[in-house]
């Protein structure tokens, strides 16, 4: 295989899981996650660039200190070394992808809810899809 091609938007309304890493590349990462009503990523920092797509559901991102309202179709970057969260404010699940520039995550990793996920020390060993 040479690349990835999917219908994003699909895909992420149809994930279940808190997190879901579809694809590796040398310099990127394609995952999607979903936040059930009231939870939240909870505040982090990584030392790479990551872009959010809002694909449904309503909440806010909030970017070293300053809240934004997200919903349908909002994107979000959040450059390295700034303090971030997601959170769901809604009664529904939200559902979205995020884009880690390089790789922050094990290659096809799943982690059905965010307990797991905080359990799981994994992190990106340098293995890519291809």
């Amino acid at each position: 295989m040479k690349g990835y091609v999917i219908n994003i938007e699909e895909a992420a309304k149809e994930n279940n899981d808190f997190r879901r890493v579809l694809y590796t590349a040398k310099n990127s990462q394609l995952v999607l996650m979903s936040l059930k009503a009231g939870e939240e990523i909870g505040m982090e920092m990584h030392t790479l660039d990551q872009f959010f797509r809002v694909e449904k559901g309503e909440g806010k991102a909030v970017i070293d200190g300053v809240e934004h309202e997200i919903r349908d179709g909002s994107a979000i970057v959040v450059p390295a070394r700034n303090n971030h969260n997601i959170i769901n404010t809604g009664s529904q699940e939200m559902k979205l992808y995020t884009i880690y520039s390089p790789p922050n995550h094990r290659d096809g990793v799943i982690h059905a809810t965010k307990e797991i996920a905080e359990a799981d020390d994994e992190h990106f060993d340098g293995e890519t899809t291809e």
